[in-house]
């Protein structure tokens, strides 16, 4: 089965989306499985993760209604204020909905680049654990060795790095530091660490190709294996830079054409990787 590890679905006027602003006129409306399923069905996407867009655990609870009635929602990453002191309590709650696999708290989006290291949210990342439940990562360059730091804090919990933690490409040559750096020291870590191939194309300059992306896409193939990568759209954000199918088939290409990559290797990357990962 195919899976699309990252995509999203919103409604504006519901309020809570702050980076999402009516001049975006290619994002500023709603987007829900309706508009995904001819996109997903031309390239034989069966499932689907949709992951939080807005720090608000209402659009959590908005995106749990959408899956209980949308059977290609696979699952779903939500927020929570990992710090609050109710938020263990809340992961409990969450975690009885069947389709509630992990967290994201927006890292990228939040003041302070050393939150994750530093904040005081012990007891909801060991209620995670409990709930085997997993934690998406959303970062920069420059948030990695906070995350190193939090991540050798709780090996047991499972993490995956969102977008390949955002390399910027639109820079050349010139911007593969410390990204690339940091890329290796994630993947080195003992507890194995995922990452997802997604984003990649919003990070890129207008009208990239495979030839851009390849140099980005290699280095995630030798860092962290076809068996901890997964594929994932970043739609609708995607429609900024590129279009699903356009994403969905360079991605697939670049991997088609690496020459240690097998097909079983191709078919973890785009859904088995996912299925394991998030508990699907």
């Amino acid at each position: 089965m195919k899976i699309d590890a990252h995509q999203h679905y919103w409604d504006p006027a519901r309020g809570d989306y702050g980076w999402l602003k009516p001049e975006m006129q290619a994002l500023y409306r709603v987007f829900g499985p309706g508009d995904l399923k001819p996109l997903r069905e031309a390239v034989n996407v069966e499932r689907t993760v949709v992951v939080q867009a807005a720090p608000t655990v209402d659009e959590t609870r908005y995106l749990l209604d959408l899956a209980r009635a949308e059977e290609s929602i696979a699952g779903v990453v939500g927020w929570v204020p990992l710090d609050a002191p109710g938020a263990p309590d809340l992961i409990d709650e969450l975690a009885r909905e069947p389709k509630f696999k992990g967290v994201r708290p927006m890292l990228q989006d939040l003041a302070d680049d050393r939150w994750i290291e530093t904040a005081s949210i012990e007891p909801a990342i060991r209620k995670l654990i409990e709930r085997d439940l997993a934690f998406d990562a959303l970062i920069f360059a420059r948030h990695i060795p906070s995350l190193v730091t939090f991540a050798t804090r709780y090996p047991e919990l499972r993490i995956v790095i969102d977008h390949g933690a955002k390399p910027p490409i639109r820079d050349g040559d010139a911007g593969r530091q410390p990204w690339a750096d940091g890329i290796e020291q994630l993947a080195a870590l003992p507890q194995k660490l995922s990452c997802k191939l997604s984003g990649l194309v919003t990070e890129a300059a207008p009208q990239c190709d495979e030839k851009i992306l390849k140099p980005y896409v290699e280095h995630l193939l030798k860092h962290f294996g076809a068996q901890r990568l997964m594929w994932g759209s970043d739609w609708p954000v995607l429609n900024l830079n590129g279009d699903y199918a356009g994403w969905h088939d360079a991605a697939r290409t670049l991997c088609a054409h690496h020459p240690d990559l097998k097909k079983t290797d191709e078919d973890a990357i785009f859904g088995a990787n996912a299925r394991t990962f998030y508990r699907l």
